[in-house]
């Protein structure tokens, strides 16, 4: 039997939701289609659907009229036909048994009872969708036991060296410094499923492989687990939804065993899950498990505590600032500082579980929240620009990066991560990384004061009447935008020229400024700015 003959004889290939299901496709089988690809055997089939791929667990032989108490399921059942029924009602009959007895296939040999198939059981079996092979004189019964379980015993030895490599490929990926993304990569290449890490609320923290088209079908099943079952041990739960396999494991609690689980592997296939597939899968869970437990989390090893212990009796940071970077980090020293801001309140999990996801996705163990405050450090290279998470924006963070520093340096650079903090946050982006650009009004003052000022500046123009503040403020928007053009002014405005001159006395008259001198100008431009409900990307032409 060559490899490609044997390539699909994989076992458990069930994917059942139920636990007896489960259970049946973990014993050993072979498929039959391996069984009818043999040369040696012979065996054709000559009624019933096409069943290639339907699994035969053990080979069996009865002449007796009724086998079916004797029958435990996913048989090939062998016969000569001693004791077949004569009458096309009796065939019926023991075609129906074996069918509810779960027999995968029936295999009937010619010669010396019957010269050839009964056409009666041919038409039985094309009736109950029995798949019916005909075993040629030749062929004992024996042989075709013998070459079932050598099959089985290949496809096992082949599944336990897949489960080998796979089990050594997730022991490196743990050991790497982005062990949870790699554990998650490794489980996808090896399951071929789409592997994703939740959180109790269901937000995706990592994921690897191809994402499905309706992501959210896992999701929901893992949202659905961690409420049903989410406690101090491990659960799993299996559904099939629009032709998608959907698992969904839940990470032990660990040490504290009064603790509840926080966090579930997804996975989302189009094919069911095999044997190999589940220990693999079970590996990673373990795996999981560790890496997000409070000890590997809060990066308590012996180095990151030597250099507590060291900067608390009096070292520099300097002096332990090597202690902390990972071999194959930053060789020269250098660190991103990162600041970031959790705005719609409390973390969606706090904890170990958040830190570990968190240190995943900025590269980094140093990674320390206060509330809804983040602050870490991300070794780099000294030339290196930030590489931002796109993921940090979907878990709700906000984040603002500094540029490369020295230990030396960390101070300036935590100002710098601050001040790209608030221009993120005052901007409504996820992230945005400080740059050496000159330092700009709007970088230095703080967002709240800004909108306050703001506000404040233009309230007297809500006592103006018709047309309204929002029209005088869109017309004077407008003015200073195009230099103090009238004409201009009233064509964007489509309003005539005399409307506009109306308009803006009358602002400068609420307002108490002279609209013709240049510091005024400014102030109103700024002010207008940082408006609340100003324009998400206003213009930046000086007035």
């Amino acid at each position: 039997m060559d490899e490609s003959d044997t390539a699909d004889e994989a076992t458990g290939a069930s994917g059942g939701a139920s636990a007896g299901a489960d259970t049946a496709a973990e014993q050993p089988s072979v498929r039959l289609g391996v069984l009818l690809a043999d040369p040696g055997l012979g065996l054709t089939q000559v009624a019933g659907p096409a069943a290639e791929d339907r699994l035969v667990g053990t080979v069996g032989t009865t002449e007796l009229e009724d086998p079916s108490p004797y029958l435990v399921g996913g048989e090939l059942l062998l016969t000569s036909g001693v004791r077949l029924p004569d009458d096309a009602d009796g065939t019926d009959t023991y075609v129906r048994r074996v069918v509810a007895a779960g027999v995968a296939a029936l295999g009937f040999g010619v010669a010396p009872v019957h010269a050839e198939v009964p056409p009666e059981l041919v038409r039985a079996c094309d009736r109950h969708r029995m798949p019916l092979l005909r075993l040629p004189p030749a062929t004992p019964f024996v042989a075709v036991g013998q070459a079932a379980y050598a099959a089985i015993a290949e496809a096992r030895h082949r599944e336990l060296r897949e489960i080998s490599r796979s089990q050594s490929a997730l022991a490196s990926a743990a050991a790497r410094p982005d062990a949870l993304r790699s554990v998650l990569g490794q489980l996808a290449a090896h399951t071929g499923a789409w592997s994703v890490l939740y959180d109790a609320q269901g937000t995706e923290l990592l994921s690897a492989g191809r994402r499905p088209a309706a992501p959210h079908l896992l999701r929901d099943l893992a949202v659905r687990t961690l409420r049903r079952d989410g406690g101090p041990t491990a659960a799993a739960t299996h559904d099939v939804d629009r032709g998608i396999h959907l698992t969904v494991h839940t990470l032990p609690a660990g040490v504290d065993r009064q603790a509840a689980s926080t966090l579930a592997l997804g996975q989302a296939a189009t094919t069911p899950p095999t044997v190999v597939h589940r220990q693999v899968t079970g590996t990673g869970t373990v795996l999981l498990a560790l890496l997000t437990s409070p000890r590997h989390a809060l990066s308590t090893d012996t180095r990151s505590v030597g250099a507590l212990v060291r900067l608390m009796l009096g070292a520099t940071p300097a002096e332990v600032a090597p202690a902390l970077v990972p071999g194959d980090g930053a060789a020269d020293g250098h660190w991103t500082v990162v600041h970031g801001r959790y705005p719609d309140g409390a973390p969606s999990v706090a904890g170990p579980a958040q830190l570990a996801g968190l240190a995943a996705l900025l590269g980094t163990p140093y990674v320390h929240i206060d509330g809804t405050a983040l602050k870490a450090l991300v070794p780099c290279a000294a030339d290196a620009r930030p590489s931002v998470p796109a993921r940090a924006a979907e878990l709700g963070w906000v984040l603002g990066y500094s540029a490369p520093a020295s230990v030396g340096d960390l101070p300036i650079a935590g100002a710098q991560a601050e001040r790209a903090l608030e221009r993120a946050v005052a901007a409504g982006t996820p992230a945005v990384v400080h740059t050496a650009d000159p330092l700009t009004l709007h970088a230095l003052v703080a967002p709240a004061d800004a909108r306050d000022l703001a506000r404040t500046r233009f309230a007297p123009l809500d006592r103006a009447g018709p047309p309204g503040a929002d029209v005088l403020l869109d017309t004077l928007r407008t003015w200073l935008t195009l230099h103090g053009g009238w004409d201009r002014t009233a064509a964007t405005l489509h309003v005539h020229r005399n409307t506009v001159r109306h308009r803006l006395a009358r602002v400068a008259d609420l307002l108490d400024v002279d609209l013709q001198d240049p510091g005024a100008r400014m102030e109103l431009w700024f002010a207008l700015q940082w408006l609340p409900d100003a324009p998400a990307d206003p213009p930046r032409t000086r007035p």
